[in-house]
């Protein structure tokens, strides 16, 4: 590998120390963090999508595209920030794993569930009115 890589040129790694593990949470998280909004984009304009081809004439599709992406950003921001403060020997230690399982879980439930649920009441809404 060494002689593939021209001279001088060295990756730039983030160090952790040596705890038995080489996991790297934070790095992990905003991977998480990244394809979860990716998701959550995708989804939300296919959803908001179908019910503005339904028909209603509304403005409360736009009004939810609005208050979803208002809320979606700044709690994976949250998520991610959780993980970024802890130390290089805390943020290497294998025993985060159960925190991490589920505060990720947490993360995609959120990033599919939002734009689901919220579209769903906004049309229930329309359709009450």
């Amino acid at each position: 590998m060494a002689k593939a890589l021209p001279q001088g040129s060295k990756t730039q790694r983030r160090a952790v120390p040596h705890t038995g593990s080489t996991i790297d949470w934070h790095s992990k998280v905003s991977n998480h963090v990244a394809f979860g909004l990716l998701t959550y984009t995708g989804l939300h304009i296919f959803v908001t999508m179908l019910a503005l081809k339904g028909g209603t004439g509304s403005v409360m599709p736009y009004f939810a595209l609005i208050v979803l992406v208002a809320a979606i950003v700044p709690a994976c921001r949250w998520f991610e920030m959780r993980w970024d403060r802890l130390s290089d020997a805390e943020g290497g230690s294998s025993d985060l794993a159960p925190r991490y399982r589920r505060e990720m879980a947490l993360l995609w439930v959120i990033a599919i569930g939002l734009p689901i649920a919220l579209t769903m009441t906004f049309k229930t809404v329309v359709s009450i009115l």
